[in-house]
């Protein structure tokens, strides 16, 4: 055997490199047990024309595949922003790892409502065909949830795709386009100013949009009122008229358009909502029971739109629940939580 004898300052140089090669292996183990950081990327998942229709992914940087949650926001269809997640949202998305699509779609009046059902069911056929390889999405668990028009594009979502998802979460969503509550004047709204035609279209009607903000979606509130207080919103945003154009009405309420292949849903809504009726959403559920689909309703007791005005204890445990049901539904485990 041959023996090396060192000097003592290399010996001792030596001794701290291997520290520190040790000390940099234990720091790459704890990284690689510690989840990779939640952030959110855009992408363009589909073009129209010279417009840029986008969708934010909010993921952990992991290379597995990992279950779906397709986000669509609110806005009568007319204004807000694939940006406004509810933080309940990202909050579960984060500590289970899944995956958080915002899909971004085409407004009204500029777009009609064909196209943004159109722009919904490119969207999600978006996720299920490039989302394993652009952002490590297992399409096979999707959840679609969404509040008011976008709870209405939720549960559009459940006969309208190629793919029905795995379950749909409908906040304060609707069934029907063509009821009482679009196609006449909404009386809440005409205590207030009353919106001329004219101040309505203000900033109205320029350029297709994606989303509204305070420089592009000036009038848009304003324009909100006059629909309301006109009952014009259907025939504004469709093209088409309640009174004799019910046959291609029809296509686009998804309550008569259940059969038993609907996916399970959950519906939350406010007893005193005055945009939309709870009704709406009872109705829905009342049409999957009778189809044998799995359907659970939560109500909140003085809940207006958004369930302003209700028992903020009752409000937190609803969302609660409905962030459970995601859960579930995803990863087939139940919490025993209801």
């Amino acid at each position: 055997m041959i023996e090396i004898r060192l000097p003592q300052r290399c010996a001792t140089l030596v001794f701290v490199l291997l520290l520190a090669l040790c000390a940099a292996d234990l720091q790459k183990l704890q990284a690689d047990d510690q989840p990779a950081k939640f952030s959110k990327t855009e992408f363009t998942y589909k073009t129209v024309k010279d417009l840029k229709i986008r969708a934010d992914v909010h993921r952990h940087a992991s290379s597995e595949k990992r279950p779906v949650v397709v986000w669509l926001h609110s806005g009568a269809l007319i204004m807000g922003s694939r940006t406004g997640v509810p933080k309940q949202l990202l909050e579960l998305a984060e500590a289970e790892q899944f995956v958080i699509v915002s899909l971004g779609y085409r407004l009204a009046p500029e777009a009609q409502l064909h196209e943004i059902i159109s722009d919904v069911r490119d969207g999600l056929k978006w996720v299920r065909q490039a989302g394993p390889e652009l952002f490590n999405a297992d399409p096979s668990r999707l959840v679609v949830a969404g509040a008011s028009a976008g709870g209405y594009l939720a549960l559009m979502s459940g006969f309208s795709t190629d793919a029905p998802p795995t379950a749909i979460v409908s906040y304060w969503g609707f069934g029907d386009v063509d009821g009482d509550w679009t196609t006449q004047p909404n009386q809440s709204y005409r205590k207030g100013k009353w919106i001329s035609k004219e101040d309505a279209w203000t900033g109205v009607g320029r350029e297709v949009l994606t989303r509204t903000n305070q420089t592009n979606g000036r009038g848009r509130s304003t324009f909100f009122l006059y629909l309301k207080q006109t009952g014009q919103w259907l025939n504004t945003i469709s093209g088409l008229n309640p009174a004799t154009d019910q046959d291609k009405i029809t296509p686009f309420c998804p309550v008569r358009n259940v059969t038993s292949n609907y996916p399970p849903t959950l519906f939350l809504h406010g007893t005193a909502d005055k945009d939309v009726p709870v009704e709406q959403s009872l109705a829905m559920a009342s049409e999957l029971k009778r189809h044998g689909v799995s359907q659970e309703v939560i109500t909140i007791e003085g809940g207006g739109h958004s369930l302003w005005g209700g028992d903020r204890k009752l409000i937190d445990e609803a969302f609660q629940r409905s962030m459970e049901f995601i859960r579930e539904k995803l990863t087939g485990q139940y919490s025993g939580v209801k």
